[in-house]
């Protein structure tokens, strides 16, 4: 992102729990998920990696330094199966090669198109532990690469970064930022849920996509997965997060989604990725309790709380009719958008 604007305040971040952080937070040379209660799930830095897209920070273990730290955002993809590009045109991943090497294209958060020249993913994702942004100068968005360890597609420098200004980095609450694109990426842009609008109903279908871990032991998808969990109801979640180490669910802001025996969920390095409902964007990858645990779902920020404000940020104009979209029924279902199955140009 070489001198790369930046517009939100930033507060200072606290995650209580040892190693607890976002999933989107990184900072080491490969993605990893916070395992402590409530981690981000962002790819952490050498010494401490985060789960955006599974983070895992300090690499601890599922059933170890997940059960005893929090965790901020979300994982990589446990429990999925892998998917393309072509299928899923919207879907970008974060890099800086700088910080996190060259290998799997510098990957350590996911996002989505949601203008020609706007990305959506975690606020954890461009912000430091203590709120600051991270100086990442290399910053870039790829799109249309299913296999990070090859060439295809396009990657965009990372122009200006708009994390949510209200974004609380203790609790993780409002977790979202918008990426200005040096360029615009071509191929068709992914829809989010408006504002208010409930999609949310317990056991509706919803798919989650990254290149995270696969196992919450920092192993790495070099290739897109996707998995599809169930929304939680919010009652259910409020049990699995009640607050201190565990962190603090808040149904305004945030969503659950996953299975009460665990086996699939997002993980370190899936930070910023989408969760679709109905074919549309109504999550963003960001943070959970270790990766795909029972009766730990992981957590989602809740885009119709935001979409307003994520319209704005992205100078993108209100759609109409959106002001009745809080009466509309919820889609069921989860999936394909418009223009899924379509390739993008330079896709695969």
């Amino acid at each position: 992102m070489s001198s790369a604007s930046v517009s939100g305040t930033k507060g200072n971040q606290r995650i209580e729990g040892e190693g607890a952080r976002p999933f989107g937070d990184a900072r080491g040379s490969a993605p990893a998920r916070g395992v402590r209660g409530r981690a981000r799930r962002a790819v952490a830095g050498t010494a401490v990696a985060v789960m955006a897209l599974g983070g895992i920070a300090a690499t601890p273990q599922i059933g170890v330094a997940a059960e005893r730290a929090p965790q901020g955002p979300p994982k990589v993809i446990v429990g999925g199966s892998p998917t393309t590009t072509s299928e899923n045109p919207w879907v970008v991943a974060l890099s800086s090669r700088q910080t996190f090497g060259s290998e799997r294209s510098g990957q350590f958060c996911g996002g989505a198109l949601i203008a020609p020249t706007r990305v959506l993913t975690a606020a954890h994702c461009v912000l430091e532990d203590d709120g600051t942004t991270a100086d990442r100068p290399d910053l870039t968005v790829i799109q249309g690469r299913t296999d990070l360890r090859g060439t295809q597609g396009r990657e965009v420098e990372v122009a200006a970064v708009h994390p949510n200004p209200s974004f609380d980095t203790t609790s993780v609450e409002g977790d979202w930022a918008v990426l200005d694109l040096a360029a615009a990426l071509p191929g068709p842009v992914l829809p989010m849920v408006e504002q208010g609008e409930n999609v949310y109903a317990p056991d509706t279908p919803a798919t989650v996509l990254g290149w995270g871990d696969t196992s919450g032991y920092g192993d790495y998808s070099p290739v897109l997965r996707k998995v599809t969990v169930p929304v939680t109801s919010d009652a259910t979640c409020r049990s699995a997060y009640p607050g201190g180490v565990l962190g603090t669910y808040d149904a305004a802001s945030m969503v659950c989604a996953g299975l009460p025996q665990g086996g699939k969920d997002a993980c370190s390095a899936d930070s910023g990725g989408p969760m679709l409902i109905g074919g549309r964007l109504a999550g963003v990858v960001s943070w959970g309790h270790g990766c795909a645990l029972p009766r730990k779902p992981g957590v989602y920020t809740r885009v119709s709380a935001f979409a307003s404000d994520i319209r704005a940020a992205a100078g993108m104009s209100e759609p109409a009719g959106a002001e009745d979209a809080a009466s509309a029924p919820a889609p069921t279902g989860s999936g394909a958008t418009a223009g899924v199955g379509t390739s993008a140009p330079g896709s695969e």
